[in-house]
């Protein structure tokens, strides 16, 4: 009996014009097409597994959760069809080839009406040239005023908001340039120029692909505008780079 390679398909939510990406490989095939839903309503066919691992009072080694995942090809849903526990595999980090954004953890990191996921980074998957990040804006939410010393290319996958842009040239960002944003644009960030992405749409969310060089990233913050270049406060690591580090050690 031929066996199939397994097929996954994620929607991802950008209207009419969607982005569509697909990797093939021996195992599996990914295909991002072109709607993203509202990520804090994801569902998902819950597995009888779910049931064994509520009862499992201590979870496997990742070591051995991984090695389990590569032996049922390489994906979650692999592990899951043979009973194995998948929120286990989902407490570390995940370095599939293929890997399902629904699961990915989401977090609004104390920020109402916002939310991040890490799609693939440093600290979280082992990447050294570039980061990815999925980042949904409610109305009237936006970044705070900040800089990086990396490149940093924005994809609107819906909605439609305002760039604001600073100068880098003058002791301080002074009044910024509101730059116009909307669905299937994209705009890239000069290197070290303080900038805020703000959802100016009062009835639509904003939802950002954001790619960036050099991670992990190195974040410097200003609290208004007229806030001098030398004043900023470095932010490092950046809020979901702190999960991705140990705990510290008690040192008593």
């Amino acid at each position: 009996m031929s066996t199939q390679p397994r097929r996954q398909r994620w929607s991802l939510e950008a209207g009419a014009g969607a982005i569509s990406v697909s990797l093939q490989s021996t195992r599996a095939t990914l295909s991002l097409a072109a709607s993203l839903p509202a990520l804090a309503s994801r569902t998902r066919t819950t597995s009888s597994s779910r049931a064994m691992c509520a009862s499992r009072a201590t979870p496997r080694t990742f070591r051995s959760l991984r090695m389990r995942e590569n032996r049922l090809n390489g994906t979650l849903d692999g592990v899951e069809d043979a009973g194995e526990c998948t929120d286990d595999i989902l407490m570390y980090p995940d370095n599939s080839l293929v890997r399902d954004i629904s699961r990915m953890q989401q977090s609004n990191y104390g920020r109402e009406g916002f939310s991040h996921i890490t799609v693939t980074g440093a600290l979280a998957h082992g990447t050294k040239e570039v980061e990815v990040w999925l980042q949904t804006f409610g109305p009237g939410q936006r970044t705070p005023i900040h800089r990086h010393s990396c490149e940093e290319v924005f994809i609107v996958l819906k909605g439609k908001g305002t760039l604001l842009l600073g100068s880098s040239s003058l002791k301080y960002p002074g009044q910024p340039q509101e730059v116009p944003v909307f669905q299937n644009t994209t705009f890239s960030i000069p290197v070290n120029d303080p900038h805020q992405v703000w959802n100016s749409n009062e009835h639509e969310d904003l939802q950002v692909l954001v790619i960036i060089s050099r991670p992990p990233v190195k974040i410097f913050i200003y609290d208004d505008w007229s806030m001098p270049h030398t004043a900023a406060k470095l932010k490092f690591p950046y809020f979901w780079d702190e999960d991705c580090l140990p705990a510290p050690k008690d040192e008593l």
